[in-house]
């Protein structure tokens, strides 16, 4: 019960997580359109999930360390933007393995509405 009220909390408090899940519907819909692979669905899961749960923990972090000190402390700056850094960097990987997977359907689509107007 207390867990989701932390996803229930997270979701309404923070803007990225917003965006976040925005993401994860239309990575969604387009698996769902191009009918990717059960093995790419894996992948798009995995980048889906570990992406929204890495902000989770982010935020738990930023609220643990507002809790403990509230002035301007270069360390607890620190676990912050290292905390920030480590949702960066999984938001990249999967915004690359969303390219990996989508961008030839996305290719393929385009070939085939540009082709006939080149001939």
């Amino acid at each position: 019960m207390f867990a989701f009220q932390g996803i229930k909390g997270v979701v309404k408090s923070e803007r990225n997580m917003k965006i976040h899940l925005a993401a994860a519907c239309a990575v969604l819909f387009f698996g769902w359109y191009f009918s990717v692979s059960r093995l790419e669905w894996l992948f798009l899961l995995v980048a889906i999930s570990g992406t929204i749960t890495l902000e989770m923990v982010n935020s738990a972090i930023e609220r643990t360390v507002d809790l403990i000190t509230g002035d301007i402390h270069p360390l607890a700056k620190q676990a912050k933007d290292i905390a920030a850094g480590a949702v960066l960097v999984y938001a990249v990987f999967s915004v690359l393995t969303g390219l990996i997977i989508f961008l030839p359907r996305l290719f393929g689509i385009m070939y085939y509405v540009i082709s006939p107007l080149l001939r």
